[in-house]
């Protein structure tokens, strides 16, 4: 599990412990008890994996007028609803990739 530093807690490493995840929750710093230098590298590593997944979901949210605030009746219609989304930022992405000349169009 990803998370900031809001989220470090012994009650929920004691949880991911029992789920037997991987707890990859920022480190705190204190006023008395500042990051030592492999903390800050430490949450540095889990920031860059981290943003790849928050910026989807913040481009939906912004860009799209999407938030995660579903409304239909069913789960078949629900994991359609998140297909169809998923499907058009891929192509929003695929789009702004090929104009920034990151990849080559097929």
């Amino acid at each position: 599990m990803f998370a900031d530093s809001a989220y470090c807690s012994d009650k929920i490493e004691s949880y991911l412990w029992l789920k037997k995840c991987k707890s990859f929750v920022h480190e705190k710093a204190y006023r008395s008890r500042p990051l030592t230098h492999t903390q800050e590298r430490s949450n540095s590593i889990k920031s860059k994996i981290r943003v790849k997944v928050e910026h989807v979901f913040g481009y939906m949210t912004n860009s799209m007028n999407k938030g995660l605030d579903l409304k239909a009746i069913g789960k078949d219609r629900i994991e359609s609803t998140i297909g169809l989304l998923n499907l058009t930022y891929n192509l929003f992405r695929y789009e702004q990739l090929v104009r920034l000349k990151r990849i080559k169009m097929m």
